[in-house]
């Protein structure tokens, strides 16, 4: 699986202004809602329901918020820097900046090897720095799905 497969041009924001991560999740879920065709609601309760298991902010600035939903019938991903670093409860308790939603359709088995290939992305450090450079959404995606 390639980030190829997850995410698209028009789904990469460049700057987005949230102040806290229950306004980020908020923002996202509303985002999603209409090009993954299902109602903004409930991609924010799976969203907040995955997060009550353990939060999804996997250190060094970078957070991959996920959960299954019903109803979907491809992966949905939406990719997000963030204007300024918010509290995201991450396991190293660094704020984040570098936000990347995935939406999995139920019953999918491939979910583990999505979460894979985005983590792998962008934990590595190279491509980070370059992300938080990149001058907009173009950008950014371009530095996302090159091969490395």
């Amino acid at each position: 699986m390639e980030i190829t497969d997850l995410l698209t041009p028009d789904r990469v924001i460049a700057a987005l202004r949230v102040n806290d991560k229950a306004q980020l999740l908020t923002e996202l879920a509303r985002r999603a809602s209409g090009p993954a065709g299902i109602p903004a609601s409930a991609i924010r309760e799976a969203v907040e329901t995955r997060e009550r298991l353990g939060s999804t902010g996997v250190g060094a600035g970078i957070a991959i918020p996920h959960a299954q939903i019903a109803g979907l019938d491809s992966f949905y991903g939406l990719f997000v820097r963030l204007a300024r670093h918010i509290d995201y409860d991450a396991v190293d308790g660094r704020p984040v900046d570098l936000v990347f939603l995935l939406l999995i359709p139920t019953n999918n088995k491939q979910h583990l090897q999505a979460l894979a290939c985005i983590s792998r992305r962008l934990r590595d450090q190279t491509v980070a720095n370059e992300l938080r450079r990149a001058k907009d959404a173009r950008e950014i995606h371009e530095v996302l799905t090159e091969k490395p």
